[in-house]
């Protein structure tokens, strides 16, 4: 009797080990989702209307096939060749607001496949964008928007400003959340100053 006793125990005190191991490992799961996406984690769980786990698995899956991409260096021309056409959509702005979110949202998916990120179809595209630089992919989302959309040009300027981070992120060989090595010189907040922001406001005020 007594051992049918002790292996009853031990068989409860082993479930209860194994059900609690797979709840923290849920929540751990989570936590690091969460951790890694930020504001997309938020994004991925109200596009699933509020289902946590919905949300997570998609996350999950974006980190499993992507997770493991290596970006590709830039060369010193590309980069700089990057820069110039970036500044040049910029000055755009000014005279065709819609032509140049079009060509900013053209510009970050060619240097995104030169970074050695995939898809040919831009949900693929910002779904492996959003594994390795999930603070800044909001810009590309947005551009993507404006370029399609019917988008007042205040709307487009900040998709504009938004997508910038994403452009510095790509075209430098540091890491997405570092400001060091950026194709402009920043400013006191961490960001490079944009002509776009002076011109634009100048602009308006006539």
């Amino acid at each position: 009797m007594l051992t049918i006793v002790i292996t009853a125990v031990i068989v409860i005190v082993a479930v209860a080990v194994l059900v609690v191991g797979r709840g923290r490992i849920r929540d751990g799961g989570g936590r690091g989702l969460r951790h890694r996406f930020g504001p997309e984690y938020d994004r991925a769980v109200a596009d699933h209307d509020g289902d946590t786990k919905a949300a997570e698995r998609e996350l999950g899956e974006r980190v499993k096939q992507h997770g493991s991409l290596t970006e590709q260096p830039l060369s010193p021309e590309a980069r700089a060749q990057y820069t110039t056409q970036w500044a040049g959509v910029q000055e755009q702005f000014v005279d065709s607001p819609h032509k140049a979110v079009t060509e900013a949202e053209a510009l970050l998916a060619h240097l995104a496949k030169d970074r050695g990120f995939p898809g040919e179809q831009f949900e693929e595209r910002f779904a492996a964008l959003s594994v390795h630089h999930a603070a800044h992919v909001r810009g590309y989302r947005s551009v993507h928007t404006a370029a399609r959309g019917q988008s007042g040009t205040e709307e487009m300027r900040e998709a504009m400003v938004e997508a910038r981070s994403l452009f510095e992120a790509l075209v430098t060989e540091q890491r997405a959340d570092s400001d060091q090595d950026s194709p402009q010189t920043p400013d006191d907040r961490g960001h490079a100053p944009w002509a776009l922001n002076r011109r634009h406001a100048k602009g308006s005020s006539t």
